[in-house]
C-alpha cells in the first residue's frame, strides 16, 4: 500500500492510497477459500467445490466485496498510522472513476487507487479550570411556596359534580357535542362528542369559552369564534368559525380540602409528611434552576477565549440542522423572517454563529471528558433509553427497535449524558461560591442567563 498526501489546506487533507494488484489478489484468494467451505453447489459436495469453478460463478461479486473491505481496512489503517482524528468519515473516491478502470480492477488487471478527503480535529487547548468563577444560587423553601404547591396539587385533583339546571360559570366544566364550520363547511378537527371543557382556562380558541357562559344541560347554541393569526394550522389561522354546540351537562368544580384525607389519598403518611415531600420536590426544582445557571456560566467560560480553527464540515452540518428546524418552526407558525424583525441573511449569520459555538463547545467538552477519562456507562445509556421510551406510551417497542436498528441513534442519548458528566467534573474543580437569594431572584437570574 502506498499513501501520498496530495493536498493540505488548514484542517483539510486529501490523500491518495494505492493498493497493488498482488495484495488484492491475495485478499481475493483468501475470500474464495472461505467461501469454498460454506457454499453448496449442485454436483459438488460441501467444501469440495473447485476454486476455479467458484471464481467463474462468483468472481466478480466476490471481488467487489473484497474491494469494499479493502477500502474500509486500508483507510482506517492510514488514519491510525497518521495519528490523526477525522472530524467526520472521510470521503472516498476512485482516482480514475470510470467503468473501464473499475472493470480492470475487478478483473485483477489494475491496482486499486482511491482518494481520501477529510478534515482533522485541531489541537484543542485545555482551559485552566482554576481560573473559572461560578456562583451557586441557593433559595430556601418557605411556607408560602409549600402552600402554593399544595393548592396547585388540589387544583389538579379537582372533582366536577353534575348539577341539574346549573348555568355554566367560569370554573365549571361543560360536557358537550360540537361541530365547527367555516363558510358552511365542516373542517377537520373541528368536531367532537362528549367533550369536556373547563371554562376560564383558555383551552379553546378565543371567544368559544365566553360563548358557553350561562348555558345549561340540553341547551343548543351557535358560537362564533376566530382562530388566532398565528394558529399552527395555516388553513385555519385567522379564520372565523361557527360552532354548533349541544350541551350535555354542566358540572360544578369541587376543590378538595387540603387535610389528612387529602394527604392519604396521595399516598402520604399524613399531611405533615405530604408537606415534607412537597418541600423536597420544590427544593429539587430550585437546585435544578440553580444548576441551569451554573451550567450556562460554565459553557460561556469554556467558550470564551477559545480561538482554535473549527472543522468547516462540522459547522456546516450543525448549521444545516439548526436552519432546517428554524424553517420548520416558521412554517408551522405561519411566520416569516420579517415577522421576526430580521432578514434571511441576518438570520443566517446569527445561526451560523450559534452553530460555531455549539461545535466549539462540543470539541472542548469532548477533550475535557477524554483527558479525564469520563465516559457514559451502559447502565446510564439503558436508563436513558427507558426514559425516552416512556415518553411515547404504547409505542415503547417501536422506540427500542429504532435505537437498536438505527446506526448512530444511541449517540443522541449518549451526548447529553456525557455533557452533564463533564459539567459536573468542571463544577467539582471550580467549587462554586454559594449566594443566598429569594425564589423570585433565583428564577429571574436563571431567565436572564438562559435568554442571553
Amino acid at each position: 500500500m502506498q499513501v501520498t498526501e496530495t493536498a493540505k489546506d488548514g484542517l483539510k487533507r486529501t490523500l491518495t492510497v494505492v493498493v497493488g494488484q498482488q495484495e488484492l489478489s491475495e485478499r481475493f484468494t483468501t475470500r474464495l477459500d472461505e467461501l469454498k467451505d460454506r457454499v453448496q453447489i449442485k454436483g459438488f459436495r460441501k467444501g469440495k467445490v473447485p476454486v476455479p469453478h467458484l471464481k467463474k460463478m462468483y468472481g466478480k461479486s466476490v471481488m467487489q466485496e473484497v474491494l469494499e473491505q479493502t477500502v474500509s481496512d486500508t483507510s482506517a489503517k492510514v488514519i491510525k498510522e497518521r495519528n490523526e482524528r477525522p472530524a467526520q468519515q472521510p470521503k472516498i473516491e476512485l482516482v480514475d472513476a470510470n467503468e473501464a478502470t473499475f472493470e480492470r480492477i475487478v478483473n485483477g488487471e489494475a491496482d486499486l487507487a482511491y482518494s481520501m478527503t477529510f478534515e482533522v480535529l485541531p489541537p484543542i487547548p485545555q482551559p485552566d479550570l482554576s481560573t473559572l468563577t461560578v456562583e451557586r444560587l441557593v433559595a430556601d423553601v418557605d411556607d408560602e411556596a409549600i402552600t402554593k404547591a399544595l393548592e396547585d396539587i388540589a387544583e389538579r385533583n379537582m372533582k366536577y359534580d353534575v348539577e341539574e339546571g346549573r348555568a355554566a360559570a367560569s370554573g365549571d366544566m361543560v360536557t358537550m357535542d360540537f361541530v365547527g364550520r367555516i363558510d358552511g363547511e365542516a373542517f377537520e378537527g373541528g368536531s367532537a362528542e362528549n367533550a369536556p371543557l373547563v371554562l376560564g382556562k383558555g383551552q379553546f380558541i378565543p371567544g368559544f369559552e365566553d360563548g358557553l357562559i350561562g348555558v345549561k344541560a340540553d341547551d343548543e347554541r351557535t358560537i362564533t369564534a376566530t382562530f388566532p393569526e398565528d394558529y399552527p394550522m395555516k388553513n385555519l389561522a385567522g379564520k372565523a368559525a361557527d360552532f354548533e354546540v349541544k350541551v350535555k351537562a354542566v358540572s360544578k368544580a369541587n376543590k378538595p380540602a387540603i387535610d389528612e384525607d387529602f394527604a392519604a389519598g396521595l399516598g402520604a403518611e399524613n399531611l405533615a409528611n405530604l408537606k415534607e415531600l412537597v418541600s423536597a420536590q420544590i427544593k429539587r426544582e430550585y437546585d435544578s434552576a440553580s444548576r441551569m445557571k451554573m451550567k450556562r456560566e460554565v459553557l460561556d467560560a469554556l467558550d470564551k477565549g477559545q480561538a482554535f480553527e473549527l472543522p468547516a464540515s462540522l459547522v456546516d452540518f450543525e448549521f444545516e440542522n439548526i436552519w432546517k428546524q428554524l424553517e420548520n418552526n416558521l412554517k408551522a407558525t405561519n411566520k416569516t423572517f420579517a415577522d421576526e424583525g430580521k432578514t434571511e441573511d441576518d438570520a443566517r449569520a446569527e445561526y451560523r454563529g450559534i452553530a460555531e459555538r455549539r461545535v466549539r463547545l462540543g470539541l472542548v467538552i469532548g477533550e475535557i471528558g477524554e483527558k479525564n477519562k469520563l465516559s457514559v456507562t451502559q447502565d446510564e445509556l439503558r436508563r436513558a433509553l427507558i426514559e425516552r421510551a416512556r415518553q411515547f406510551p404504547g409505542q415503547e417497542k417501536m422506540v427500542y427497535e429504532y435505537f437498536e436498528k438505527t446506526p448512530g441513534a444511541l449517540a443522541e442519548l449518549r451526548a447529553p449524558i456525557f455533557e452533564e458528566k463533564v459539567i459536573d467534573y468542571v463544577l467539582e474543580q471550580v467549587k462554586p461560591v454559594e449566594k443566598k437569594v429569594s425564589k423570585d431572584e433565583l428564577f429571574k437570574m436563571v431567565e436572564e442567563v438562559t435568554e442571553a
